[in-house]
C-alpha cells in the first residue's frame, strides 16, 4: 500500500477519504483536521490560554500534543478519581508525558472535593451509580480549576467516534435539551462558566490512535472498570459496523447534524435555563445550590455517622 501524495510505503489507510498515507502525510493530514475543527467553529484564537482535560488516554494526550505543536498555550489538568490501579497507571502516563515535554500540569485529587472520598466510595456512600457521580465531579472539577487559574477555553479530547455515539444515544431516546448543547463549542453562559472545545470532531478513535502510536505516546489503552456495559459503547459498535460498511457513515451522520441548525419550536429544550450562583460556591447552578455541594453537604454528614 502507497501513499496518495508521495508514494511512499503508507502507515494507514482512511476509508472514508479513501486515501492512503505514509506517516509524514498521515501526520500532516491529521494537524489540518485539527486546524479544520478550530477554524471553522472558531473554537478559539491564537492567543487563548487553553486547559486540556488530560486523562492519559489517546485522545486527551494527542490533543494536548497538537495544539502544542500548533504554537498554542496549552496546559494540562489531570483529576486523580482514586479507581484503583487505573486511576493510578493514568496518573503515571500523564505525569510521565507532561514531564518528558515539558508541559505545565496540574494535578487534582478529586478527594479533595469529595470530603476525603474516592469517586467509588463516595458513589458507594451515596448510593448512586459510580459513572454518574463521576461525571458531575469531573465537570464541576475542569470548569472550577480551569476558572480559578485563569484559562480562557477548556479543551477536551471527545473524536468524531464520541460525538457521533453520543448523538446516536440522544436521537434514539429524543434528548432534545442535550441535543441543542451537542456542538463542538459550548460558549460561556455564566460568569463562572469556563467555554468548552472539541478540536478532534474530525478525527476517528482509529486514528487518533495511529497518531499516538506514531509520535510514540503511551497511553492507557484499557477502559475505565465502571464503564463495562455502558450503552455507549454498544452505540459505538453499532456505529462501527455501520462504517465498515459504508465509510463515511460517522462523518455523515455526526457533522450533517451540527450542519442543520435544527429548531424544536415548541419543544421545551432548557436552551434558556437561568443559571444562578450557587449559594455556596458561587459557581452556575439552576437551583440555588448546585448539585456539587449538595453532595458534598450528604458525604459530610454520612462521614460522621
Amino acid at each position: 500500500m502507497r501513499c496518495r501524495k508521495c508514494g511512499e510505503n503508507a502507515v494507514i489507510y482512511i476509508s472514508q477519504h479513501n486515501i492512503a498515507l505514509c506517516e509524514q502525510h498521515f501526520d500532516d493530514f491529521f494537524l489540518d483536521r485539527v486546524r479544520k475543527a478550530i477554524g471553522k467553529y472558531r473554537l478559539f484564537p491564537k492567543n487563548a490560554h487553553i486547559l486540556v482535560a488530560v486523562s492519559g488516554g489517546k485522545d486527551s494526550l494527542a490533543i494536548w500534543d497538537v495544539l502544542n505543536r500548533l504554537g498554542y498555550r496549552a496546559d494540562g489538568l489531570h483529576i486523580d478519581l482514586g479507581i484503583g490501579e487505573y486511576s493510578m497507571k493514568s496518573r503515571d502516563i500523564t505525569e510521565s508525558f507532561a514531564s518528558e515535554k515539558g508541559y505545565r500540569l496540574i494535578v487534582v485529587d478529586v478527594r479533595d472535593y469529595l470530603e476525603g472520598f474516592t469517586v467509588p466510595l463516595a458513589a458507594k456512600k451515596l448510593r448512586r451509580a459510580t459513572c454518574s457521580l463521576c461525571g458531575l465531579v469531573k465537570r464541576y472539577i475542569m470548569n472550577r480549576v480551569g476558572l480559578e487559574e485563569g484559562y480562557d477555553v477548556l479543551v477536551t479530547g471527545h473524536n468524531m467516534d464520541d460525538e457521533a455515539a453520543t448523538l446516536l444515544g440522544n436521537i434514539i431516546n429524543w434528548q432534545v435539551g442535550y441535543l441543542t448543547r451537542q456542538k463542538p463549542l459550548l460558549e460561556k453562559r455564566h460568569e463562572k462558566f469556563i467555554p468548552k472545545a472539541k478540536p478532534l470532531i474530525y478525527l476517528t478513535e482509529r486514528e487518533v490512535a495511529a497518531y499516538a502510536i506514531i509520535r510514540g505516546i503511551n497511553y492507557v489503552e484499557e477502559e475505565c472498570p465502571n464503564a463495562h456495559g455502558a450503552t455507549s459503547l454498544e452505540y459505538k459498535a453499532l456505529l462501527n459496523e455501520l462504517e465498515r460498511k459504508h465509510p463515511g457513515t460517522k462523518h455523515r451522520f455526526y457533522h450533517t447534524f451540527l450542519g442543520l441548525n435544527l429548531s424544536f419550536d415548541g419543544v421545551d429544550t432548557s436552551r434558556d435555563v437561568k443559571l444562578n450562583s450557587c449559594e455556596i460556591c458561587g459557581y452556575p447552578t439552576t437551583e440555588r445550590v448546585c448539585a456539587m455541594c449538595r453532595v458534598r453537604e450528604r458525604l459530610s454528614r454520612l462521614r460522621g455517622e
